[in-house]
């Protein structure tokens, strides 16, 4: 499959006036195509720091840059794409079993992330080769960022 055909960006609805700007993200299936179930974030890297490193076997995430901005490698096994999360109303829909990383964090980047699933260790892949005989069965080397 296509790797543009498995993630997804999404963009949330912004109501702005004089008093500045809201943005609103509602999940089971409205915004959010899943009922979120954990909610966290990462700020105070910087340019140099590589997040993530892994892929998931049940949860899936939206992940949205609320401050400054970050990219995120996906990579399905097969390809890899870059996207830059530049907009806190932009948030980028990654169903399970895609790599990623993410990193190039601006000074003041906040990045929410949105999950499907409580918080369970034994289903991430941490090891990239792993990973790659999962989604298609034989070893190769990661790429760098």
């Amino acid at each position: 499959m296509n790797i543009k055909e498995q993630y997804r960006i999404l963009e949330f609805g912004e109501f702005g006036d004089e008093r500045g700007n809201l943005v609103v993200a509602e999940g089971s299936g409205m915004d959010i195509p899943f009922d979120i179930k954990r909610v966290f974030y990462m700020y105070g890297s910087d340019a140099t720091v590589i997040r993530g490193q892994h892929a998931n076997r049940r949860t899936e995430f939206v992940l949205i840059n609320v401050s400054g901005t970050s990219k995120v490698k996906v990579d399905n096994g097969y390809e890899i794409d870059i996207i830059e999360l530049n907009k806190p109303r932009m948030g980028l829909y990654l169903p399970t079993m895609l790599w990623k990383d993410m990193y190039d964090f601006s000074a003041d980047s906040v990045l929410l992330v949105l999950a499907s699933e409580h918080y369970d260790g034994e289903e991430y892949i941490r090891d990239y080769d792993t990973f790659i005989r999962e989604v298609r069965g034989k070893r190769v080397c990661k790429e760098t960022v």
